[in-house]
């Protein structure tokens, strides 16, 4: 059996945590050749990726709470069941139509991965040192978007985009197999009375009212916004704008990503010295940069894809240091509660996510002002929030 705080456990919660970004990053090389085999628009094949994060977030609602109820083990095993069979469908979809309802499913299964990882952190740790755990997971998920767009670039090239999904069912299995024969169950107080649909709104009331889960889930939304602009933008601007081959995009894409691993690596050196505020404030500081350095490249007219990715680069630090301080600060004042909260977490972020998604795809045209907008606005927003909620998150980020 896994134990806390060893290499093992956290490798196997960064494992589930990155079964979602796999599902995203690695077939974005693909959105080209996606559109001409399947006979789809740019904003069609998008939207196998905003339905995937509005499914994402709908999947979230319900795992949480039945976490709380019947515990980690037998929900996150489920999970991964639906995950493993849909990236199957998506290997084998013959039209744009059936790809978008596996990627909804596959996104159903991949949810409530991420949502039972975070909650098991809450099970097993307090406060900064749950911080730490969870930029250690980030550390290490964040080779999935560094790794995935080349992986990603280096098979359609060699196999074509089926072949993404066929890898990200393997994934899924190596998860499971894990899941099933190691991880104990950590949940050491189970939700009292029945599970109904007024007892999960119940606790989700508990959980909104207050007001530093509300400033945290804001911060890690509007920051991973930006996010998403860039996500759902990247493979149309890079490629056919700036002329990047399939290949050149994932590498130009990894690089970006690289940012992440830098921020996430930063934050589990501090975090426990100054603590889960101060990271975040820098972090917000590092995504407003980036943010005004990509719209600063456009409004300069410069012709190369490199400061823009370089931008990027920059506001993927401040996610890596903001994005699991934000997640542990909101699931802090709530131990008996852990699996709500993480699942409101996830909704709050992939919601924001699914319409700015949405949105950059509609926009998408001759230019790459729509995804730098996004990373300028929802890196000052972020600082802004960071800076206005400092008081109330130290009255109410303690435990309720």
């Amino acid at each position: 059996m896994l134990r806390p705080d060893t290499f093992a456990l956290t490798a196997l919660l960064s494992l589930l945590t990155a079964l979602g970004p796999l599902a995203v990053d690695m077939y974005l090389p693909s959105f080209p050749e996606i559109g001409r085999l399947l006979s789809a628009s740019p904003a069609t094949v998008q939207l196998t990726l905003s339905l995937y994060m509005a499914s994402y977030a709908v999947g979230q609602i319900i795992y949480g709470p039945l976490s709380d109820r019947y515990g980690r083990a037998p929900v996150l095993r489920a999970a991964l069941a639906v995950y493993c069979v849909a990236s199957f469908a998506c290997s084998f979809a013959p039209n744009i139509e059936l790809l978008l309802t596996a990627r909804a499913v596959q996104a159903l299964g991949s949810s409530g991965a991420i949502v039972l990882a975070r909650a098991i952190v809450r099970d097993l740790y307090e406060g900064a040192r749950a911080g730490r755990e969870l930029s250690l997971m980030g550390a290490i998920m964040s080779l999935a978007p560094v790794g995935a767009p080349m992986i990603g670039g280096v098979l359609h090239s060699a196999f074509g985009w089926r072949s993404h999904f066929i890898l990200q069912s393997a994934f899924g299995l190596i998860a499971a197999y894990w899941v099933w024969r190691a991880l104990p169950e950590t949940l050491r107080f189970r939700a009292s009375g029945p599970f109904s649909l007024g007892a999960v709104a119940r606790s989700y009331g508990v959980i909104l009212r207050n007001r530093a889960f509300l400033a945290n889930a804001g911060m890690l939304s509007i920051s991973f916004a930006g996010v998403f602009a860039w996500i759902s933008g990247s493979s149309f601007v890079l490629q056919d704008i700036y002329g990047l081959s399939a290949l050149a995009f994932g590498l130009a894409f990894a690089a970006a990503s690289g940012g992440y691993l830098v921020g996430t690596a930063l934050a589990t050196r501090i975090v426990t010295r100054i603590g889960i505020d101060r990271t975040i404030g820098i972090g917000t500081v590092a995504l407003a940069i980036g943010g005004l350095l990509a719209v600063a490249t456009l409004a300069a007219g410069i012709a190369s894809p490199i400061p823009l990715v370089a931008a990027m680069a920059i506001y993927a630090v401040g996610m890596g240091l903001v994005q699991p301080q934000t997640i542990a600060g909101a699931m802090m004042p709530f131990p008996e509660r852990a699996g709500a909260a993480s699942s409101l977490v996830g909704v709050s972020q992939m919601t924001i996510a699914a319409i700015t998604g949405a949105a950059v795809g509609h926009a998408l045209g001759t230019s790459a002002w729509p995804v730098a907008w996004p990373l300028a606005v929802c890196g000052c927003l972020t600082l802004i929030l960071w800076f206005v909620s400092r008081g109330v998150r130290a009255r109410e980020g303690r435990h309720s």
